[in-house]
């Protein structure tokens, strides 16, 4: 199959007490996904202001730059809070109107979105109708395999926004409290129930549900597959849903096997978490030996 990704949505800097570092889960995937070796376009924009060189900056030294980098002369490259509670899991604070809400459907995007094999995407950037209206037409262009990382950010999303996009989705990853969030119909709280009621909405292929340190479990051509996950001392959250999803990524493009794919992920993302940052450097077959 066609091997090229294409990962949509925000760049920004999450802030920290002590600093600043890149950040937004596309982006995040995006890395993730060239340092496990795939081939990735990423699609975003950034304010005409030095936070936006400085993160321009990083995308070319991260091999991320491409043509697909807009600039808006009017809204701010955005900088988010973030704060980490007594068990160093994140939680976010969003500015409104950054230049990410603005994306622009280009000639270069429509290329890139009909060349792609797999398009990634989540809601965060979708609160408001220009970039949503923009990643419809992106998806509605293509036909790549279409990836969702649901990945919901109260208050920036809304019920109608999440099922437009899965509608539109091929492969669905969400954690355990977005599924129940969206998902109110199985009348006993069972997981797989849950998913195996999401699935019938929306017919999406896989869908795989992320439950922190209790690993992950993956519905696919109609079986389960479950993993428990593996215990580390968390640094921070920052990063792990995404590394864990470029590693999901990495093994369906490649035809893996699901529970390889599945134990692969939970490795990296339970790494990741281990570490300060969302895009600590590592290789798969060190992570799996240092957990193993």
């Amino acid at each position: 199959m066609n091997k090229q990704i294409l990962c949509f949505g925000e760049v920004l800097w999450d802030a920290f007490g002590d600093g600043k570092k890149a950040g937004g889960a596309p982006m995040n995937v995006a890395r993730h996904l060239v340092q496990q070796g795939n081939n990735v376009l990423f699609a975003s924009r950034v304010g005409a202001d030095p936070s936006g060189e400085e993160l321009t900056g990083f995308l070319k030294t991260s091999g991320l730059y491409s043509n697909l980098l807009q600039q808006d002369e009017q809204l701010p490259t955005c900088e988010v809070a973030v704060q980490l509670d007594e068990n160093n899991t994140a939680t976010y604070v969003f500015p409104e109107k950054v230049s990410w809400d603005n994306i622009q459907f280009t000639d270069e995007l429509n290329t890139a979105a009909r060349n792609a094999g797999a398009i990634v995407f989540g809601s965060l950037a979708c609160r408001y109708d220009t970039t949503m209206d923009t990643l419809v037409q992106v998806l509605d262009e293509s036909d790549a395999i279409k990836i969702f990382d649901v990945n919901l950010r109260p208050p920036h999303f809304t019920l109608g926004t999440i099922e437009a996009l899965a509608a539109r989705a091929n492969v669905i990853k969400m954690n355990e409290e977005e599924a129940q969030l969206l998902i109110h119909s199985s009348k006993t709280g069972d997981l797989k129930e849950m998913i195996m009621e999401f699935q019938s909405k929306f017919n999406a292929t896989v869908i795989c549900v992320t439950r922190g340190d209790k690993g992950a479990i993956i519905w696919k051509d109609f079986q389960f597959f479950e993993h428990p996950g593996y215990s580390v001392e968390v640094a921070d959250t920052v990063g792990a849903g995404d590394s864990f999803l470029a590693t999901l990524i990495t093994g369906l493009i490649n035809d893996e096997p699901v529970p390889d794919i599945l134990c692969k992920a939970c490795a990296v993302g339970a790494f990741v978490a281990s570490k300060r940052g969302a895009n600590p450097e590592y290789k798969i077959d060190e992570v799996m030996a240092s957990l193993s």
